[in-house]
């Protein structure tokens, strides 16, 4: 099925699980990894542009958009290996690797664990390379770990009461299972506890990281210390933005990753 300027909208099994993902475009392939408050589709307009250059790959992780939940819990090192088995379902054999937040993460372990199968990766206002979090993600995390699948029915509820009513806005629950699971996984209501940032000399691959200088979850601090860290690293620091930087700023945003990735 085809969605918007030719992005192909395609379901494949994974491992016995159904995954939706998003494709478009020739050259060299480049595979997306999204944050964890929102799916695939978050990616589209950028996809849009970076099809010109490579064949894009944005799957719906495990429990978000139309990919059906695992039966084990989600966490970053769950999805590692779900990213390598959708990389090897699809047959890609050597590919550029890129992650937004929680994303980054995941995108992040993955080239720690499977380093030979990333030419360059990329990491998007990134977790897991510092402790410092925001503390409404940290509030959430204890919150989502404590009452779990209740958390989830509030949101459910209101958002009934919302469309039955016809109450003139919009309610989009923005918790699932899988967000619940992986809030547990990466932090507590002191900080993150999943760091990678002592791993970050083996990253053997060259490196792009990109922050918004405004990032409101994770302090751009953690970017410039990543830079210091990672061999043959890039960095590239957007001064007015926050979190959602591929979002705010994506003809810019595109121009340095086509220029990093070649």
């Amino acid at each position: 099925m085809k969605t918007l300027n030719n992005i192909d909208s395609k379901m494949i099994e994974v491992k016995g699980h159904e995954v939706h993902y998003y494709t478009a475009g020739q050259g060299e392939p480049l595979v997306v990894v999204h944050g964890g408050l929102g799916d695939a589709g978050t990616w589209l307009k950028n996809v849009e542009r970076l099809a010109t250059r490579y064949t894009v790959y944005v799957p719906d992780l495990p429990g978000f958009g139309y990919s059906q939940m695992l039966e084990s819990e989600h966490n970053i090192g769950v999805l590692t290996e779900f990213i390598n088995d959708f990389t090897e379902t699809l047959g890609l054999k050597r590919f550029n690797l890129m992650g937004h937040s929680i994303g980054g993460g995941v995108a992040l372990n993955y080239a720690l664990r499977y380093g030979g199968k990333v030419k360059k990766l990329v990491l998007v206002d990134s977790l897991c390379l510092g402790r410092e979090i925001a503390l409404w993600v940290r509030a959430i995390s204890l919150a989502a770990g404590t009452i779990g699948a209740g958390v989830i029915g509030i949101f459910k509820a209101v958002r009934w009461v919302v469309e039955t009513l016809m109450l003139p806005f919009n309610f989009n629950a923005p918790l699932t299972q899988a967000n619940i699971d992986l809030g547990r996984s990466i932090a507590t209501l002191k900080e993150q506890t999943l760091i990678l940032a002592n791993k970050l000399s083996g990253l053997m691959m060259p490196t792009l990281v990109v922050w918004g200088a405004r990032d409101e979850i994770v302090p751009v601090k953690q970017a410039y210390a990543a830079a210091e860290a990672i061999p043959d690293c890039r960095l590239k620091v957007f001064e007015n933005c926050g979190h959602d930087v591929h979002r705010k700023q994506i003809g810019e945003f595109s121009q340095v990753l086509v220029g990093f990735l070649g």
